[in-house]
């Protein structure tokens, strides 16, 4: 597992968000494009879709239905959990607070993938429904994150629209469709397209890393704001709810692989599909303490430390 951790942290993807944090530090004109950006995203999700399609097609419906319940339920108990710790380490108000716990509600796509190629480095196996888990798990957060936030409906911009827009965003859409896609077409409709959405797939999460490590470079001064309570959250609190994923998901029986996609999604903190809902449902949040703890500390967090050790203690509970 040492080893595995040492090719993670050594591994493109990493060293380029290392890049763009210190192009960013050394004040850079490195910049990427915003359409680049947005062009990345959407293949990435759909990547993720795709291949997660295919290989769901290969599970049993009994098989994915327990996961995929206790995805559910950690979908309302971590951005609760994540409201009251908040509530204890921070003076933030409770909009604020609600913002956050909608970002550590929901899910991360870089994260998980980023976990997915450090379990191929490391040669451990994880089921095919993980990208159902991904989508399952990005709505809930949001949405309970938001409802602690605006108790009553008439204080918020509506429900109506706050729905529509998490569930039409483009981060679940494209999930959910390419989940539809790969597993109507199968392996066999997947293989012609194979070669643009699979090996292609980490030069092109080494170029969106390159982007976020600029971005978290930008950022980072914002954390002063929130003060010392948010920095000690967004370091603690993931590795907690990360935890918490793992040991559940081995409790009900997941193999190794699946537990450790749980925990990473259960300590990973949305930077695309929570901010667009937040923006609508909370317009007078702070969104850059949001967006700074979940991408400027969490983010990096997990992609050097947050992975290796959620996989050593998965790897401890199941008796390896």
């Amino acid at each position: 597992m040492f080893d595995a951790a040492l090719t993670n942290l050594l591994s493109p993807p990493v060293l380029a968000f290392g890049l763009g944090v210190l192009a960013a530090a050394i004040k850079s004109d490195l910049k990427v494009p915003d359409a680049m950006m947005r062009a990345l995203s959407i293949y990435l999700l759909l990547a993720i879709g795709l291949k997660g399609g295919v290989a769901l097609r290969g599970e049993t419906a009994t098989a994915v239905l327990g996961p995929v319940a206790l995805a559910l339920a950690l979908g309302v108990i971590i951005p609760a959990a994540a409201y009251g710790a908040l509530k204890l380490m921070t003076r933030l108000g409770r909009i604020d607070r609600g913002a956050i716990a909608a970002h550590y509600g929901s899910t991360s796509l870089v994260t998980f993938t980023a976990a997915l190629v450090f379990l191929d480095n490391a040669g451990i196996s994880y089921p095919g429904y993980s990208a159902t888990l991904l989508a399952v798990l990005e709505v809930p957060g949001i949405l309970i994150g938001i409802l602690l936030a605006r108790r009553h409906l008439a204080k918020t911009a509506g429900w109506g629209p706050t729905l529509h827009e998490v569930l039409t965003g483009k981060s679940v859409l494209l999930l959910i469709g390419g989940l539809a896609i790969g597993f109507i077409a199968g392996p066999a409709g997947y293989a012609p397209i194979a070669p643009v959405f699979t090996d292609a797939f980490r030069g092109l999460l080494v170029l969106f890393l390159l982007a976020l490590g600029l971005e978290v470079g930008h950022r980072l001064g914002t954390i002063r704001e929130g003060g010392p309570g948010l920095i000690a959250f967004a370091l603690l609190f993931p590795l907690a709810a990360g935890t918490l994923g793992v040991a559940t998901g081995t409790l009900i029986g997941i193999n190794v692989g699946g537990a450790v996609v749980l925990g990473v999604l259960c300590a990973s903190a949305s930077y695309i599909a929570a901010p667009a809902a937040v923006r609508l449902a909370l317009p007078d949040a702070n969104t850059a303490l949001s967006l700074t703890a979940s991408i400027g500390i969490t983010f990096p967090l997990n992609l050097v430390l947050g992975i290796p050790l959620l996989a050593w203690l998965a790897e401890q509970l199941a008796g390896r």
